[in-house]
């Protein structure tokens, strides 16, 4: 097997996840340390990278939180000024929150590529060390500098701002709907065969996480609302139906936050597609602008979310943040 780059120095920040998990007989799948060990005596990395690594946590990713998340950007900013790249490994529940994050308050312009695995180390065909070989051969490539954090998975390369993971435990699970991976991790070299056209960055050192997220179901009420402006958050992002629609019933208790000073955002519950001020009756998209919420485009609300959480960490303001919000949205 042949490789076009010469060796990098790429450092392999561990957070935990299935890829350094093992199945036991009396506790099913949990965290172990023998994933440090794997990686120390894994051939096949020397042949890729001179490669050096470091435990940020080693936890399931459903204990990452937000701030979590922020101090892990904070800390690849600080190492990655000696290496020429980053891997981060994952777990795959909140890895596509983890790499949005990162790519929002990350300064650095070298590659930064979070992988994971949907099978443990105890499971035949495991995939976990493909999929580390392959990032770190993505961040090695010298055309993935500029490019934003991004998700290497299966032989495929995702931005961290479309990736998400549409599948429970299959391999390919993690997909960009709509738009389609940035490229491949081929046998002889990597293979990009387009471009992002929508990175932001938010340079922030801090995060405001009182912001909810509510997802539209048939006969929804404003319960939900209620009980986050009680709670006094700084904004709701709501997963409308369609191109953004919800209810009348809803609309007295959205124009109360609003009121509040409470930024209302409103994405769609669907898996592609944008929202649009298209429908004007009570509920519709086209109202709910009207009414004061903001329309997110075509940006999935658990991302909104984290957007949200930085534009309020470095801004705090909320006119500030709506002025920011309007201007980034496609």
């Amino acid at each position: 097997m042949q490789y076009n780059n010469e060796k990098k120095k790429i450092l392999i920040v561990m957070t935990g996840g299935t890829i350094a998990m093992k199945d036991t007989p009396n506790s099913g799948i949990v965290p172990t340390t023998d994933f440090v060990d794997f990686l120390h005596s894994f051939p096949q990395l020397n042949s890729v990278a001179n490669v050096e690594m470091i435990e940020f946590s080693n936890v399931p990713s459903p204990y990452m939180t937000p701030q979590k998340m922020l101090e892990l950007a904070q800390m690849i900013d600080l190492k990655i000024v000696d290496y020429d790249g980053a891997v981060v490994t994952h777990g795959t529940d909140t890895l596509e929150e983890s790499a949005y994050l990162c790519d929002l308050v990350l300064t650095t312009r070298k590659p930064v590529i979070f992988t994971a695995a949907m099978r443990s180390g105890s499971d035949l065909g495991l995939d976990g060390p493909r999929n580390i070989i392959g990032a770190v051969r993505v961040a090695s490539s010298h055309e993935s500098m500029d490019k934003g954090v991004m998700v290497v998975m299966n032989d495929e390369i995702h931005t961290a701002r479309d990736v998400s993971k549409a599948d429970t435990g299959k391999v390919d699970a993690f997909v960009s709907r709509g738009y389609g991976p940035l490229g491949y991790v081929d046998p002889d070299r990597i293979v990009y065969h387009r471009q992002t056209l929508y990175r932001e960055s938010v340079w922030t050192d801090k995060i405001e996480q009182n912001i909810d997220l509510i997802k539209a179901s048939a006969g929804i009420d404003g319960r939900y609302i209620r009980c986050s402006m009680q709670h006094g958050v700084k904004a709701i992002v709501i997963e409308a139906f369609g191109r953004g629609n919800l209810p009348r019933d809803i609309i007295p208790d959205i124009k109360a936050a609003i009121e509040q000073g409470i930024l209302v955002v409103i994405t769609s519950r669907t898996q592609t597609g944008r929202v649009l001020p298209e429908y004007g009756y009570d509920g519709g998209g086209k109202n709910l602008q009207d009414c004061g919420a903001l329309l997110a485009g075509d940006m999935k609300g658990i991302k909104i979310r984290l957007k949200l959480m930085a534009l309020f960490g470095k801004y705090q303001n909320a006119d500030t943040v709506r002025r920011f919000f309007l201007q980034s949205i496609e």
